[in-house]
């Protein structure tokens, strides 16, 4: 099977064309449809707080999906593709996600807490990792999120199409990772936005300040969110009461959120500007995410398994 062509290659030119950001970014249901997928991503949270760690800042979240590439970019005829702890530290280095060291710790956390795992039977010169089965389970979650984002977005069917192949996860999720890694909204997010994504669990945070947006409100300059207490708030996110407050008095002081009356005791807003800047990376993401979907998926036939999966 050495010269199988891929699924992507097969469909290349005859799928739709994908949405570009402003497409998304421009639909007028978008802070709808976002918040619902925000409450999805809230969810696998819940159920997983350590697995969804990985995702827990945007150095982390970034890392995960190089990892998750890497496996499923994986040949099983040559072990020089291997997903190994040296090689995860080159591609991190080379595309600039994080230094060698934090790559080096970032792997031997997930195997600490059973995100990864070594392949039975590997080399043990090598030590080839792997993802666990729940974590592909988890990311799946993610996938699906995403899609039905997209689906709401314009009608379309790819959620049914990638459930009923769900095996296209291993072409789809490299093509997302490469986006994501070239997407300057995503890289170089604006500056509130880039505040929350340094700070533990920052997406988690910012899912939930927007989740409990009334999406009617998001033209308000000042936008009522759900959150009340930051006591309540910080134990939900398993955060230091202190690191959160000092996060959001820094946004505070930008002058991204406020509080409708006391400090901390009353209903917490979110400026217009810092809302725009979370909706533009969703689009942004949504974008990479949809481009993926096109290269892998034709709406014309259906599309054989990729070789060796």
């Amino acid at each position: 099977m050495g010269n199988a062509i891929s699924p992507c290659e097969l469909i290349q030119g005859i799928g739709r064309s994908s949405l570009n950001l402003q497409d998304i970014a421009g639909h007028p249901a978008l802070h709808r449809y976002v918040q619902e997928q925000s409450q999805s991503l809230i969810r696998i949270y819940e159920e997983s707080p350590r697995l969804a760690s990985i995702f827990a800042t945007q150095q982390r979240w970034l890392l995960g999906h190089v990892g998750l590439a890497m496996h499923f970019r994986r040949d099983p005829n040559d072990r020089r593709k291997d997903l190994t702890v040296s090689r995860f530290i080159e591609v991190v280095h080379k595309n600039a996600v994080a230094s060698r060291n934090t790559a080096d710790a970032f792997i031997k956390e997930m195997l600490h807490y059973d995100i990864a795992e070594y392949v039975a039977g590997g080399d043990g010169r090598t030590h080839p990792l792997q993802p666990t089965a729940a974590t592909i389970e988890r990311f799946t979650g993610w996938v699906t999120a995403h899609l039905r984002t997209l689906d709401h977005i314009d009608g379309g069917n790819r959620l049914a199409r990638f459930l009923e192949r769900p095996d296209m996860l291993a072409t789809l999720q490299p093509l997302v990772a490469d986006g994501l890694l070239a997407s300057k909204p995503v890289r170089e997010p604006n500056q509130t936005f880039s505040l929350f994504i340094w700070l533990n669990n920052g997406g988690i945070v910012m899912d939930w300040l927007m989740s409990g947006i009334n999406p009617d409100h998001a033209g308000l300059e000042r936008i009522p969110t759900g959150v009340v207490s930051i006591g309540d708030f910080a134990k939900w996110l398993k955060l230091s009461r202190t690191h959160l407050s000092r996060k959001l008095r820094t946004a505070e002081e930008l002058g991204s959120i406020g509080w409708l009356g006391q400090r901390g005791n009353s209903v917490m807003w979110v400026s217009h500007g810092f809302y725009e800047e979370y909706m533009i990376v969703q689009a942004a993401k949504l974008a990479v995410v949809d481009s993926a979907f096109a290269a892998c998926f034709s709406t014309d036939r259906r599309v054989p398994s990729p070789p060796n999966l």
